[in-house]
């Protein structure tokens, strides 16, 4: 995520179309954005909904949720009293009504493949229509930032506060990021009219199409975003996407531009650059799905360290709750204070600023503190969100070839006990970055990557420079390291295609069944491969224990065979076009021929099922004409009798082109 302090009074370089006066198409809006809302601090009454369009779009209890969390718990602390102070971060909530969440299960036993292949088609349809519609009753709701306090000692209370917001289904910070960026100045620069210019601009836009590089033009600019993958995306925030049987693959992408998972423009280094040794013990409890509460001093640190651990697990689907920025305000806090010692606290990553979560929450086993509690530069970090600096206001650099001697200092270990032994509490008198967990994690740091790391000192021009290559050396190596990881599921997702010779209209062979005992079983006799052993303890199928049990497995799981079962349908549909009816039925008996006559009866019927549906694919008209065809030449070659029998079906018959 790009949700850091920034200095923006003045507003970037931007100019509206005199030719665009048009209303905004809502229909097309809702491909993108929800709503767009202005929220004010009012100091007799709080925030306060100025404004929001389309109206009526979100309920009076979701507008006093997205009210509370588009202000930072503080005021800034510049010490100019008559500056401007803009920050940019999201938040992301829970709506009340919504379709059927994330799937997720705490004890694996069998996947029955029986009943995902044996589906039929009335409810595969249905199913790829309720995909389609549900990204508007979608489970989660974002809201991107742009906040902007006022200091000015002539006003009431030394200053005003004020909120741009973009309300989405969806969680494209690359694109929401830039919008804001040229958004809340403007708003700030022409009110209201701001809003009907950007609705207008962003109705015009092509549907998203997950994946890809889009060109979304707004006023004299093209935003040039790389949009994250569909197999990254809650299910009930996607519409109908094809998904790739690739993403599941064990290997690594050559092109490191386009997306693996959410986030993947968030700043890793400059986000845990004082806690790099960690990174590995965060990916893992990431990845099992542990509970996790980051504190920072402002609410775009948290996010930006939010986003970072989330997009630490690509190309994995992330299934438990994340909350950029949480508050007090958010209707779920109420379930987690009141949560007694010794329960279990629910997976999920909480970013917040309020030093008051460390004694509410305090049985969140895991603790991480981020960020730097004043910024003491004034730099838009934002400008370009391609060059990702630390950030702002950091005391100074450090030298990554002394990294591994650090951790060895008497003055270092004496720090790290008294860490331990205060506990998160400590940081009620003192912020610092440290992590406090009892987790003992199977991965050891890679030093050979920490050590490609570079640090640039305090140039800030160099410095955003050589950050953008040290979270693409860190990306790149967390993302294999998923990779491989995820590799024995492969087996699981392998799709089989037609051998030759065979006939491709009977059912294809359902995948392999998962038995996580099994599993288990036979990955400690086979070894997890040379590149995890390399890097882990003797205790790693430990890690796979956890895993098969944690919160992001199952709906993983679920999600990759459905691709897989998707793309072995794919494969076999091509077959049937490319076979040969005359060459397969000739090496028939007459029994076989009656087979081969109801299995393409029963597929034709499907694919018409489909277009009436309106959900088939592009070349369905090709193929029902194929398919009506080899119906046709097995028809032909059968007894007269039999010919008889099966005209005594209107609906077949309908289907054969028989002369009277």
């Amino acid at each position: 995520m790009d949700e850091r302090v920034v200095d923006m009074s003045r507003s970037p370089s931007f100019s509206v179309k005199q030719e665009l006066s048009i209303k905004p198409d809502l229909e097309s809006l809702r491909q993108w954005v929800v709503a767009f809302c202005i929220i004010r601090f009012d100091l007799e009454q709080g925030q306060l909904i100025e404004d929001c369009y389309p109206p009526g779009c979100i309920t009076q209890s979701e507008e006093l949720e997205v009210a509370f969390s588009s202000f930072p718990d503080s005021v800034s602390q510049h010490q100019n009293r008559s500056s401007i102070h803009d920050c940019v971060f999201f938040f992301r909530f829970q709506r009340k009504k919504s379709l059927q969440g994330n799937l997720t299960s705490s004890e694996i036993t069998e996947i029955d493949d029986k009943e995902i292949s044996s589906r039929s088609t009335k409810d595969k349809i249905f199913n790829r229509s309720k995909i389609r519609n549900n990204s508007r009753g979608s489970k989660y709701l974002y809201g991107y930032v742009f906040n902007r306090q006022r200091h000015d000692e002539r006003l009431k209370r030394g200053g005003e506060q004020k909120s741009v917001v973009i309300l989405s289904h969806c969680p494209y910070s690359s694109v929401f990021r830039p919008l804001l960026q040229i958004m809340g100045p403007l708003y700030f620069d022409i009110g209201k009219k701001a809003i009907d210019h950007i609705a207008a601009y962003v109705s015009l836009w092509p549907s998203p199409v997950p994946g890809k590089l889009m060109e979304l033009p707004i006023g004299n600019a093209m935003l040039k975003v790389n949009l994250p993958p569909s197999y990254s995306l809650p299910l009930e925030s996607v519409m109908l996407f094809e998904e790739s049987t690739s993403s599941m693959a064990p290997f690594l992408p050559n092109n490191q531009s386009v997306p693996q998972g959410l986030f993947h423009d968030s700043d890793i280094f400059g986000t845990f650059r004082g806690l790099l040794l960690q990174l590995w013990v965060l990916w893992e409890l990431l990845l099992i799905g542990e509970p996790i509460l980051i504190i920072a001093p402002t609410p775009p640190q948290c996010c930006e360290a939010v986003a970072s651990l989330v997009s630490l697990i690509a190309p994995l689907l992330c299934s438990i709750d994340f909350r950029p920025y949480f508050t007090i305000h958010d209707p779920e806090f109420a379930h987690l204070n009141a949560l007694q010692e010794g329960d279990t606290f629910p997976p999920m990553v909480l970013g917040v600023t309020n030093l008051f979560f460390l004694k509410s929450l305090r049985n969140i086993p895991h603790v991480v503190s981020v960020g730097s509690p004043a910024s003491n530069s004034n730099r838009a970090t934002l400008a370009s969100r391609a060059s990702t600096g630390r950030i702002a206001g950091r005391a100074e650099g450090f030298g990554l070839q002394q990294l591994s001697l650090k951790k060895f200092s008497p003055s270092n270990l004496f720090n790290a006990v008294k860490l331990r032994r205060d506990g998160p509490l400590c940081l009620m008198t003192e912020h610092k970055e440290a992590i406090w967990s009892t987790y003992a994690a199977t991965t050891k740091p890679d030093t050979s990557i920490l050590n490609r790391l570079i640090d640039a000192g305090m140039s800030p021009r160099v410095e955003e420079s050589m950050s953008v290559v040290n979270n693409e050396i860190l990306r790149r190596h967390f993302l294999e390291l998923t990779t491989n990881f995820l590799a024995p599921f492969g087996p699981y997702f392998r799709t089989i295609t037609p051998a030759e010779g065979s006939s491709p209209f009977i059912d294809p062979p359902p995948l392999p069944s998962f038995n996580a005992d099994e599993f288990l079983s036979s990955l400690s006799a086979r070894g997890a491969g040379k590149f995890l052993l390399k890097r882990m303890r003797s205790n790693w199928l430990d890690l796979y224990r956890r895993f098969l049990r944690g919160s992001n497995f199952m709906p993983w799981f679920q999600r990759r065979r459905a691709a897989a079962e998707q793309e072995q349908h794919r494969l076999w549909r091509q077959s049937r076009m490319r076979t040969d009816i005359q060459l397969l039925i000739s090496k028939m008996s007459e029994l076989e021929i009656v087979d081969s006559f109801n299995a393409i009866e029963r597929h034709l019927s499907q694919e018409i099922q489909l277009q009436q549906s309106g959900l088939a694919a592009a070349d369905s008209a090709a193929t029902c004409h194929k398919l009506k065809g080899d119906l046709q030449a097995v028809y032909n070659i059968l007894p007269k009798d039999m010919q008889e029998l099966l005209l005594v079906n209107p609906q077949r018959a309908a289907l054969l082109q028989v002369q009277n």
